[in-house]
């Protein structure tokens, strides 16, 4: 069984029968994982791939995911607000008109050569993203039975992971390929390409969305059968407020070490290119995605809160492997602290939101709102990497899985 108590609140479900499948539904909306997973991917090879197309350096460069995760914090409550009102479906299709247009915007963005309009595209493809994960998240917990829904997020996430992978293949082969890289490394019409298709696919999923019927399930206010957290206020809730700090120090740790993997690679083991560290990138999401598939299935024999915690603790010793740069052995490690990361996202996701009933929409969009981490503290990170060594840096994403750490051991428990 998974851990956390037991999740007791009711939900209401209209335009579907009682007893209707929720398969298709989950179908569908699990294919929005894959596609803000795919932009996820993207970014991190985006990071280096700026470094050199546009002379910056990387404190400058991981403005990239400050852009990205700062939309997140900035549009969780209004897309929580538009989905009170409007329902999950309307907040899905407009979080994917706004995926595509910052998309398309990526055209014009290279043209000029922009990093600042490209910080501007990037904040309107996340915004549209902060949407589709104000919304997704919870719903794909209460598609189901209450008491597997952090096996079903797991699930879900996977699929998150997939898109992760195929975004530094993408990038290792359309902006760090061809016969000379050093040329293909500045060359911005392989990113102009790569963001008009990924617009144009994500209208027509828009599309399918908007002719799709789909059940919407909005939480009733009725008491949790325990009736210990019913009668609270949202933040009286301290999982749910605990909640909050450790993914906002999870996504700082997981956005931290995928901006710096290829700077990192490129410079602890020698021969290395920015091209070969994009595929090392791409292997560390392909285990990050496979760890996602093995710990659901762990899941059904160990507490999720446990899991959570022991998988804290080996990236802490990991994270202390990387700072010695010891060549290989250290890169290795590197990519181990994927595997590891692989189930804390949506495990700290479904626990927080246990128990909150009639809160639950607004308490998800505080929890995406946490994904801010990933903004300011990886800038951290990299004026570190600047001022000491790319491999002293990862003292930044140690400390965070510290706290990870004590949310599994003990903040996410239901009072």
């Amino acid at each position: 069984m998974a851990g956390g108590a037991a999740t007791t609140t009711n939900y209401t479900t209209s335009g579907t029968k009682k007893g209707q499948s929720y398969l298709f539904p989950f179908i569908l909306v699990t294919s929005l994982f894959f596609m803000w997973g795919l932009a996820y991917g993207l970014l991190d090879v985006l990071n280096k791939h700026f470094q050199v197309a546009l002379s910056i350096d990387k404190a400058r460069s991981t403005l990239l995911q400050g852009a990205y995760f700062g939309a997140y914090f900035l549009m969780a409550l209004p897309a929580a607000q538009l989905m009170k009102r409007f329902g999950y479906k309307s907040g899905i299709i407009f979080g994917l008109l706004l995926y595509a247009a910052g998309a398309a915007l990526f055209y014009p963005s290279a043209h000029f050569a922009n990093f600042n309009f490209f910080l501007l595209a990037l904040f309107v493809l996340a915004s549209g993203l902060a949407f589709l994960e104000t919304a997704a998240n919870p719903y794909v917990t209460v598609l189901g039975e209450p008491s597997t829904s952090e096996q079903r997020l797991n699930l879900s996430q996977c699929f998150n992971g997939l898109g992760s992978l195929l975004g530094p293949l993408i990038g290792a082969q359309l902006f760090f390929g061809g016969k000379e890289e050093s040329a293909a490394g500045t060359d911005l019409s392989s990113v102009q390409l790569v963001y008009i298709v990924m617009a144009v696919v994500v209208l027509l999923i828009a599309f399918l969305f908007y002719r799709t019927r789909l059940p919407e399930i909005t939480e009733s206010t009725d008491k949790p059968a325990g009736g210990a957290v019913g009668g609270k206020k949202l933040f009286e809730n301290r999982h749910f407020v605990l909640a909050i700090v450790a993914q906002f120090f999870y996504v700082a740790a997981q956005v931290g070490i995928g901006a710096l993997f290829i700077n990192y690679v490129t410079e602890y083991w020698a021969g290395s290119t920015d091209q070969s560290a994009s595929w090392l990138l791409s292997l560390s999401l392909a285990l990050f995605t496979a760890g996602r598939f093995v710990g659901t299935a762990l899941m059904r024999k160990v507490a999720a809160n446990t899991l959570l915690t022991w998988y804290a603790l080996i990236n802490i010793l990991l994270c202390a492997l990387v700072m010695s740069g010891k060549g290989a052995v250290s890169v290795y490690g590197l990519i181990a602290i994927f595997f590891f990361m692989s189930i804390m996202f949506p495990t700290i996701f479904a626990l927080g939101v246990k128990d909150l009933g009639r809160h639950t929409k607004e308490g998800s969009s505080f929890i995406i709102m946490s994904i801010a981490g990933g903004a300011f503290v990886p800038y951290v990170m990299g004026l570190v990497a600047d001022a000491q060594s790319t491999a002293f840096s990862f003292i930044v994403p140690l400390i965070c899985f510290v706290v990870v750490l004590y949310y599994g051991w003990r903040g996410y428990k239901v009072r």
